[in-house]
């Protein structure tokens, strides 16, 4: 049976939360590999990509600019862990004047630590309005 390291997990997206959002870049460059697809849902419908480089330029660049550290506001939805990578869905506000988002993180295991290998962010859906991706059965 595989060991689940669901503790392991949480306690990396606590670390990872913690550090981005104080815009901490060295500690940030240990918690993403160097491959990172990091894809945004933008508000014309299309799917953005950036990789490491480039989402580190903009935390670098609020760092620099002397930006007030974000949220670190979360929770943690599901958490599927394969042994070798895992995938965690959370609930992320990162400031009250942003909207909040729907967050995938794939992770991998690089020398037994875990690394976020890509991350998709999404508009928060509300609940209310949410039917289902199927539509209802009519037989």
């Amino acid at each position: 049976m595989q060991n689940m390291d669901y503790d392991g997990i949480l306690a990396f997206i606590d670390h990872l939360a913690e550090a981005g959002s104080h815009y901490r870049m060295t500690e940030m460059d240990a918690l993403y590999t160097e491959d990172l697809g990091f894809l945004v849902l933008t508000n014309d419908g299309t799917i953005t990509r950036f990789s490491k480089q480039e989402m580190f330029a903009e935390f670098q660049s609020r760092r620099d600019a002397g930006e007030e550290p974000l949220l670190t506001e979360k929770r943690v939805l599901h958490i599927e862990d394969q042994g070798e990578t895992a995938t965690a869905i959370l609930y992320r506000r990162m400031s009250d004047r942003a909207s909040a988002a729907f967050y995938e993180l794939r992770l991998r295991r690089v020398n037994g630590d875990w690394r976020v290998a890509g991350e998709t962010v999404l508009p928060w859906p509300d609940p209310a309005s949410v039917t289902g991706f199927l539509p209802p059965r009519t037989r």
